[in-house]
């Protein structure tokens, strides 16, 4: 037998209640239209009669005023009547009024009477056949009420009960399915369903108490597993040295190991669970830990003495879906403490080295002077060369004592409203003597209606030059490189050294502005390879950006932004 489906169980009940209705409207149509053609029968057969009759009596009582008007109405109310006989005897009594009147128009009856009570006789006849019609009309009013009465009351009943028990047919399974969901929401694996109903309600709980049987069997066979699994994590976790915490893809702590807890200064119950962003709120560290923007390293002062850290987010996936992420806090004090005393060797071992270097340059120009003695070509080859390398070396250790500055934050910047030409004068003059002697022409593009820039005029004049220098250095004679400033994006403006010569590999780009890296593969004639790190050093310390573009063989473009005035 097939089963009922819901959709056919309410669209059966509604069509039920449907047809009840529509019996209705047929009966209540029915017994009106009888009605209706039961009324029109009593105006058309009764009334009318009761009229044509009146008006004759009227023209009776006018004979003897206006004999010819009251014939001619007589005879037309007569004419009338004679049309409308529908009831017994009517007939005949319309044949003697007729005769009587013909008798009494040509003078052979004087006596008006005889004529009358024919009238009076069709007016009888009608009016009790009045009576009769309206009984009937009246019985068949009280069968339709009757009727129609008693199937609006089984109507109603069968409507109320459909209206009364539909809600909680279709509303209690899904309660009980909800509560249902609810005990599984909470483990409750043993919930089962039981619906008597063999339609869908019948196959949603099946399908739940097969979904709480399988669940039940899973957890049971692998609740063990899990808590091994989870129970190792936490030992792993525990038993890193650098601080961990891990997040969901909302931001709510999973773990964090013991490390993490004593920097944060919170306890595994006040960590695990919780949201980082309500945490984040009375944490001032858990708020930098959890902001991405955040990538420097920080110092936190550990029991009186200051630590290092930098902060690395490792992001967990799941079938190319993050589901959320770990960080880790790795503690740099030791290497933070041989940088600064690298920092300090640098620092001193230049200040001590600059001395000497400009003694020997003071007497290296000695010899040259011909009142100590001449020399002969050999010697003042030899003269020439140690000048060249003493000025090298005085130069690398003025850039060594500008880096250490650098590194040690000591670095004195004085920004300054400045106009971009001064800057661009002050490299141009520097450099003008080594571009005569390479025969390099420097084409100059510079935006008119330019701001002032905020600047430390040496310093920046500083950067520029050694761009310069590069671009003349890696150029070959007699070709010309170009310097182009221009107004840039958010307020900057943009210094451009762009020359024509080898070109930087693309491999090597990433790390022209390291400390001490110079492109392999080259004769280095002059330099430390610390003058692109220093510059990047001066420009980011004035808010500037610096960077570069280039393609082997045909050459590099160098540029730094400043923030405008």
């Amino acid at each position: 037998m097939n089963k009922l489906r819901l959709k056919t169980k309410i669209t059966v009940g509604v069509l039920f209640l449907y047809l009840m209705l529509l019996l209705v409207s047929i009966l209540g149509y029915y017994y009106l239209n009888r009605l209706n053609k039961r009324a029109k029968v009593i105006l058309k057969d009764n009334y009318e009669s009761l009229d044509y009759s009146k008006n004759m009596l009227v023209a009776l009582e006018d004979m003897n005023v206006n004999r010819d008007s009251a014939l001619r109405v007589f005879e037309t109310n007569l004419q009338r009547q004679s049309n409308n006989v529908t009831e017994p005897g009517e007939k005949a009594a319309t044949l003697e009024v007729t005769r009587t009147f013909e008798a009494y128009k040509n003078g052979r009856l004087s006596d008006l009477s005889a004529i009358k009570r024919g009238i009076y006789t069709i007016m009888d006849l009608n009016m009790n056949a009045i009576v009769g019609k309206n009984e009937r009309a009246k019985k068949t009013a009280d069968h339709a009420l009757m009727y129609i009465a008693i199937i609006s009351g089984i109507c109603f009943l069968l409507g109320f009960t459909f209206v009364y028990n539909f809600p909680g047919y279709v509303a209690n399974p899904i309660h009980e399915l909800t509560e249902g969901i609810k005990s599984i929401a909470n483990k409750q694996y043993s919930k089962r369903l039981y619906f008597k109903s063999d339609d869908e309600f019948g196959e949603l709980a099946a399908a739940f108490n097969t979904m709480a049987q399988r669940l039940d069997e899973y957890e049971h066979s692998n609740l063990a597993k899990i808590l091994f699994e989870k129970q190792r994590a936490e030992a792993v976790i525990s038993s890193f040295k650098d601080a961990t915490i891990g997040l969901d893809s909302n931001n709510l702590i999973l773990f964090a190991n013991v490390p993490a807890q004593q920097l944060l200064n919170l306890k595994d119950k006040d960590l695990v669970g919780k949201p980082a962003e309500e945490l984040a709120q009375r944490n001032d560290l858990l708020r930098f830990l959890i902001n991405p923007k955040e990538s420097a390293p920080f110092k936190i002062v550990v029991d009186g003495k200051e630590a290092f850290f930098t902060k690395e987010m490792t992001d967990i996936t799941h079938e190319e879906a993050r589901i959320g992420y770990v960080i880790i806090l790795r503690n740099i004090t030791s290497f933070k403490e041989q940088d600064i005393a690298k920092t300090h060797f640098i620092a001193t071992v230049s200040h001590e080295l600059k001395t000497p270097l400009a003694a020997s340059d003071f007497s290296i120009k000695l010899l040259e002077d011909d009142r100590t003695g001449r020399l002969n070509k050999e010697q003042k080859e030899l003269i020439t060369s140690l000048k060249q390398d003493n000025r090298r070396m005085i130069r690398i250790v003025s850039e060594l004592l500008d880096l250490s500055q650098v590194e040690s934050g000591n670095i004195q910047l004085q920004p300054q409203p400045v106009a971009v030409r001064h800057i661009v004068q002050y490299a141009l003059d520097a450099v003008q003597k080594q571009a005569i002697q390479q025969r390099i022409e420097i084409d100059e593009n510079i935006a008119e209606n330019l701001p002032s820039v905020v600047a430390d005029v040496e310093k920046t004049a500083w950067v520029l030059v050694n761009l310069l220098t590069n671009a003349i250095r890696y150029s070959k004679e007699g070709t010309s490189i170009m310097l182009h400033i221009e107004q840039g994006e958010s307020g900057k403006v943009v210094f451009t050294v762009q020359d024509f010569g080898k070109g930087i590999p693309a491999e090597f780009l990433q790390r022209i502005f390291e400390r001490f890296y110079q492109v392999p593969g080259r004769k280095q004639v002059q330099g430390s390879g610390l003058g692109l790190a220093i510059s990047k050093e001066f420009i980011e310390a004035q808010g500037g950006t610096i960077g570069v573009e280039s393609e082997e063989g045909k050459g590099s473009r160098f540029y730094f932004t400043l923030p405008a005035a």
